[in-house]
């Protein structure tokens, strides 16, 4: 058994004027399965950069193994997928690989198409049909079960669960529970780590956040008392200063005296002061940690139809292959309905035709009345420019979009930086921030959750639960569709 070993590690992008870590140290050993939490833009991804090697840093990070990191890099996605391969590591035999497809559901078929022209699930897939021939090294995973069906994410959870020690980034909870024996939690002024999965992790953390609210609520009554106090001894040595120039009856006060105990009040008012900023320092060590929960908000609207969707014998096609056949499913008001299904089953064809496209179909289609409906896609990659320009561009109102991205763990410094800038996640957040915003009878949003972190997830999710929205959502977070879902329609 080795340890991997980080000593004062102090790290920050160029260009920036804030340290993404600072002066952190903590050690693990390398047969540990450990998960890698903490909310986006965090350094999830930036601390296993540095454990490669490819970034400059202040600190020592001392290990004796060698690192494998996934999601391999893919330089030309132009290329038939059997190529890269070869580019990936010459010492995969393609045999090795495609013994892999079957447990991935995955057809031998996308070996000889272009990367790029695979669905975002097929291409994960094939990496990980990749990553689980590899053998030996030590394996800083990068959110292996995103666009990832059940079936697939259970052979991730088979694979890790064989494996002698691992880093595994993900925020899929039911996922991480499986397989994982400790958690590293980056946190908003520390990194820790602890013993057990993320449910014990996160009873530990909301125990540790109530104790620290507790605490805070009687400091800050403690402060409140402390001040009155200082200012009512303040007002007393006032008075008695004044007091020495005054005359009663024509009798001179005596200064000496009077001096001497405007001195004491004052020095009595001071070390009530003290006292009170001591307490103010104090209570600068509580809530260090302590991510925000405040509540989301919705701008919905209820159709005029108890019916707002009908779906009766639809069928989809991809050119003349029949990809999905025989749907049928209703979506009544304040509905939360999951469609579930394999990669590559339709789930998003269903969600775009539904949104209007043009998608070859037969069956019918029925939307309630002047039904106006908010879309979230699984691509991002479009996003740019400022969040200002974003809001006006999308008709939503700037002030309640940039609040719901703070409450999504947004800071404010960031809302004066491009979009462009922004990590996987927070990308993600911006459109369901904007979505959120949208005046919508129907929300459709085609998995939402890649690369949202788990604490914003229970946010979303208790949004979600505690209203009468009307939504219909592709994910394949299971604790998600369990404590959502009023309905689930296989594909």
């Amino acid at each position: 058994m080795t340890q991997i070993n980080i000593k004062n590690l102090t790290f920050a992008y160029d260009g920036s004027s804030e340290n993404i870590f600072e002066n952190i140290s903590l050690s693990f050993d390398t047969d540990w399965k450990i998960g890698l939490i903490g909310r986006n833009g965090r350094g999830k991804t930036t601390l296993l950069n540095l454990l490669l090697g490819k970034y400059e840093y202040r600190g020592k990070i001392s290990s004796t193994v060698n690192f494998d990191y996934f999601p391999y890099e893919i330089k030309n996605k132009s290329k038939p997928a059997i190529d890269l391969i070869a580019d990936i590591s010459l010492e995969i035999e393609l045999w090795e690989v495609m013994k892999k497809f079957k447990d991935l559901e995955l057809d031998d078929d996308c070996l000889y198409q272009p990367f790029e022209t695979l669905s975002n699930g097929q291409q994960t897939k094939l990496l990980l049909a990749i990553l689980f021939t590899k053998e030996n090294n030590f394996l800083l995973i990068d959110e292996p079960t995103n666009h990832l069906d059940y079936a697939s994410r259970d052979c991730v959870k088979n694979f890790l669960n064989k494996q002698k020690g691992f880093i595994v980034v993900s925020h899929d909870r039911d996922f991480i529970d499986s397989c994982v024996d400790h958690i590293i939690s980056i946190n908003r002024k520390n990194i820790d780590i602890q013993k057990g999965n993320f449910s014990t992790w996160w009873k530990n953390k909301q125990n540790q956040d109530n104790f620290e609210l507790m605490q805070n609520a009687q400091l800050k009554k403690d402060i409140v008392k402390l001040q009155k106090s200082a200012r009512q001894k303040k007002i007393w040595s006032d008075r008695v200063e004044r007091s020495k120039n005054m005359r009663v009856s024509g009798i001179k006060p005596d200064k000496g005296k009077v001096g001497h105990k405007a001195a004491k009040m004052a020095k009595r008012s001071k070390v009530i002061e003290k006292r009170q900023n001591k307490a103010i320092e104090e209570k600068s060590k509580l809530l260090k940690n302590i991510d925000t929960q405040d509540e989301l908000f919705l701008n919905s609207t209820k159709s005029r139809d108890d019916v707002v969707l009908s779906i009766k014998d639809l069928s989809i096609y991809y050119g003349e292959k029949l990809v999905v056949s025989g749907v049928n499913f209703d979506v009544e008001r304040g509905d939360k309905v999951a469609i579930c299904g394999q990669n590559g089953s339709g789930k998003t064809s269903l969600l775009k035709l539904i949104c209007g496209e043009n998608i070859s179909h037969t069956g019918n289609i029925y939307k309630s009345s002047g039904l106006k409906i908010s879309y979230i896609s699984q691509q991002y990659d479009w996003l740019d420019g400022m969040l200002a320009d974003f809001a006006h561009e999308n008709n939503i109102n700037q002030t309640k979009f940039l609040t719901m991205l703070y409450r999504l763990g947004f800071k404010k410094e960031q809302f004066d930086d491009d979009i462009r800038s922004f990590s996987a996640g927070q990308k993600k957040k911006v459109l369901i921030a904007k979505s959120l915003c949208e005046e919508a009878n129907l929300y459709i949003w085609d998995e939402p959750l890649n690369y949202i972190d788990v604490i914003s997830r229970i946010q979303i999710e208790q949004l979600l639960r505690n209203s009468d929205i009307t939504i219909i959502f592709v994910e394949h977070d299971a604790a998600f569709i369990k404590n959502l879902a009023n309905k689930i329609v296989n594909i």
